[in-house]
């Protein structure tokens, strides 16, 4: 079709869009965010803006999101929490059905299938708070704001859809509701705990937002991203040995630990760098469960079909003895 999504996007990604978009899961909130965004900025033209100019303006500063208005709350509460939740229902659709043993045998990966997915939910999360950016342009109208305050807001917004995106695509991959929910209470407590140690630790010891907040809060939307499709990758596996560890069950205790190793690695750097953890926790992640291959110098077996005919044996030299020279002379 002319205004289709181009197929150089990936498969998965363009088959998640196409359904995505006619959901009611976006229609809805896309909607009501817009109702909830001219209702909060009327709200603010009434009781007039605050000043909020505050010298801890840094990404992922919930309290900052929180008191920079009724607008800002409405966005966080539609991008960060709502819509990233309708992904509790992708992957069960894929394991509940079979889908996934029929993506697994084309050319996707398990990392394709999950990536595809997760991409396609944040992009509406993405796509639902660039269409509300005008209104945050509206309230230059009646002062009091501050466009690096603004621009924080934004970048927490979209690194908590990222992240809530990822957590519930790997909670959606666990049967039955309560796993489902339990799941996403872990990963939601376990991100919260870490990112909380490795943000604010540099806040104390420095006393305002600086570059290695931002750096400590980039590394934490990156772990939890990774974990969160680490988790919903380690569900697609066709085939677990009798002798391995379930491979969810190896992301479900990065989940635990991370806050401990995220503590640690905080403390022995004097509060700056947390970022070391998160990091190593998402290469863990990664590689935690990696999809066992064959080396390339390996040949595939030959098709065994029941009925046909054995392949002709290929003919050898019979070794020559002592006794049958003597006879052929």
């Amino acid at each position: 079709m002319k205004h289709d999504l181009p197929d150089r996007f990936g498969p998965m990604l363009v088959k998640e869009m196409r359904q995505n978009m006619r959901r009611g899961s976006f229609v809805i909130p896309f909607l009501g965010v817009h109702v909830l965004a001219v209702g909060a900025v009327i709200l603010e033209f009434q009781t007039g803006a605050q000043d909020r100019f505050s010298e801890v303006v840094g990404m992922l500063n919930l309290e900052m999101l929180v008191s920079s208005g009724p607008l800002w709350l409405a966005i966080t509460v539609i991008c960060a929490i709502i819509m990233p939740l309708g992904g509790l229902i992708l992957m069960g659709q894929e394991l509940d059905e079979g889908n996934h043993e029929l993506l697994l045998l084309t050319k996707l990966s398990r990392w394709k299938v999950v990536r595809g997915k997760f991409f396609s939910l944040w992009s509406l999360s993405v796509l639902t708070l660039f269409s509300l950016l005008p209104y945050v342009i509206v309230r230059y109208q009646i002062g009091g704001v501050e466009l690096v305050r603004d621009l924080a807001c934004t970048m927490t917004v979209l690194a908590l859809s990222a992240v809530m995106c990822a957590g519930a695509i790997g909670a959606s991959s666990f049967r039955g509701l309560g796993g489902r929910i339990a799941t996403m209470l872990l990963f939601i407590a376990s991100a919260s705990v870490s990112g909380g140690v490795a943000i604010y630790a540099t806040l104390m010891r420095r006393g305002e937002s600086g570059v290695f907040w931002h750096l400590n809060a980039l590394a934490a939307t990156l772990c939890f991203v990774l974990m969160g499709l680490g988790l919903a990758r380690s569900r697609l596996r066709l085939v677990v040995h009798a002798y391995e560890v379930k491979p969810s069950f190896m992301v479900v205790g990065l989940l635990i630990f991370t806050p401990f190793v995220v503590a640690m690695t905080t403390a022995m750097t004097a509060g700056y760098a947390g970022l070391v953890g998160l990091i190593g926790m998402a290469l863990v992640a990664i590689y935690a469960d990696v999809t066992p291959k064959a080396p390339a110098w390996v040949k595939a077996p030959g098709a065994n079909i029941p009925g046909a005919a054995p392949p002709p044996a290929i003919p050898t030299e019979a070794p020559v003895t002592e006794g049958s020279e003597g006879e052929g002379s």
